[in-house]
């Protein structure tokens, strides 16, 4: 059930965050957030992690991070993906948190945190399914070697260097995230304006 429902998840992973959008730019912010002027501000640095974290990722594995289809290139164990198996997924809850207190709504971080564990962990056993069903025994011992979610930091990787991609395709790969976080902040600044 849960990896049938992850599957789902997986194709419609940009539509479903429309609501916390929604929320985190129509919902004034409570008595707490409204006077802490200093949050957009404190929200950045983790909103930047996360994407940092994602560029790194996008760096090594590439454009097939951007397909909803089951479409697989091969197994990518250098970079990040030596020491956790979904440093994207990690850097899109880090971006979502960043975002919530950002929009001065900190009741709402944990919220968006515990609903993307939710949903990721989900969408993160219907990939492992699948790539099992396809590598087989070189996947296999992938998972037995690198983490699902708490980062083994002494995992290194024996091909950092050999990543596939120049920083020029991952930031071309990566363009709508970045023009999101854009419009993200632009949008905040005009949510604190009207408030």
């Amino acid at each position: 059930m849960v990896t049938r429902v992850g599957g789902w998840l997986f194709r419609k992973r940009t539509s479903i965050p429309l609501p916390v959008v929604a929320a985190l730019l129509l919902i004034p912010p409570t008595a707490v957030g409204a006077r802490a002027d200093w949050l957009p501000l404190a929200g950045m640095p983790v909103v930047l992690l996360g994407e940092w974290i994602r560029m790194w990722g996008v760096h090594h594995i590439g454009s097939v991070s951007r397909t909803r289809t089951e479409r697989l290139g091969p197994l990518i164990d250098h970079g990040p993906f030596a020491m956790v198996r979904n440093p994207l997924y990690i850097g899109n809850i880090l971006l979502w948190l960043g975002f919530s207190i950002s929009a001065r709504l900190l009741w709402l971080a944990p919220i968006v945190c515990v609903l993307l564990i939710l949903e990721y962990h989900a969408i993160v056993r219907w990939e492992e399914r699948l790539l099992e069903s396809r590598m087989g025994d070189s996947y296999r011992n992938y998972l037995t070697r690198v983490p699902r979610w708490l980062p083994n930091l002494a995992g290194r990787s024996t091909a950092d260097h050999d990543a596939a991609f120049s920083w020029t395709q991952t930031i071309y790969s990566e363009r709508g995230t970045l023009i999101a976080i854009a419009a993200g902040y632009l949008l905040l600044a005009l949510k604190s304006r009207l408030l």
